[in-house]
């Protein structure tokens, strides 16, 4: 799988995709990102990358000719183009799977005030990862990556470890122990020690169906998510 990042501001980007489980895809070649600074296609001596809106307002709007250059230079047959935007479609797991099965996806990092409206004609899709706005898209970008790239065959190491996390089956991840057994008198559960896999797996089921039904009821009537890669 291939992400394309078109940013102003690369280097918020480039460390953090060269760490822990991305950044050891990365360098198995499971995951390859580009991240590609949109000022190279900035107007002008001084690069310039946005301009004041029409109608007047405060701000900036970045403009839809250096944006699209930024995409087409990138853009190829068959690839997905998101646009970060807080009015934009929520990200969720579902979401992460459909990208984790795309052979490329380009995602633009909007910033300052937004993107001149009639980039549209270059956007797959508008995603939002939650109802707050950022200063810019970076962040979102990221957490996208992080999140599609996770449910690629061989990422993880261990492929059971995305079948039974939260939202896999639809609920929240049931409470996770480990050593040491007792700690300040908290005490891991005993079913866990028992070594009996079927009480284990019962135990795991009915304390994920509680921590949903009282963190996140609403995702209790919602059909899971079955497929991991």
């Amino acid at each position: 799988m291939e992400f394309d990042v078109l940013t102003l501001h690369p280097e918020m980007l480039i460390a953090p995709l060269d760490h822990s489980i991305i950044g050891r895809a990365r360098r198995e070649g499971l995951v390859k990102v580009g991240v590609h600074d949109i000022r190279a296609h900035g107007i002008g001596r001084h690069r310039q990358v946005d301009d004041t809106p029409y109608g007047g307002g405060a701000g900036m709007v970045m403009k839809v000719d250096v944006v699209v250059a930024a995409i087409e230079a990138v853009q190829r047959e068959g690839s997905h183009v998101i646009l970060t935007s807080p009015g934009g479609v929520p990200f969720n797991q579902s979401k992460a799977m459909d990208l984790s099965k795309m052979e490329h996806v380009v995602i633009v990092c909007g910033h300052y005030e937004g993107i001149d409206a009639r980039v549209s004609g270059w956007i797959d899709e508008e995603v939002s990862i939650g109802d707050f706005v950022l200063t810019g898209g970076e962040l979102p970008a990221l957490v996208m990556i992080d999140a599609a790239a996770r449910l690629i065959k061989g990422v993880l190491g261990n492929e059971d470890s995305s079948v039974e996390e939260s939202f896999a089956d639809g609920l929240l991840e049931h409470p996770q122990y480990t050593r040491p057994r007792e700690f300040k008198g908290l005490i891991v559960p005993s079913v866990l020690v028992s070594g009996n896999h079927g009480k284990i797996a019962e135990w795991r089921k009915s304390r994920s169906i509680e921590k949903t039904e009282q963190i996140r009821p609403d995702l209790i009537n919602k059909p899971p998510i079955t497929e991991v890669s």
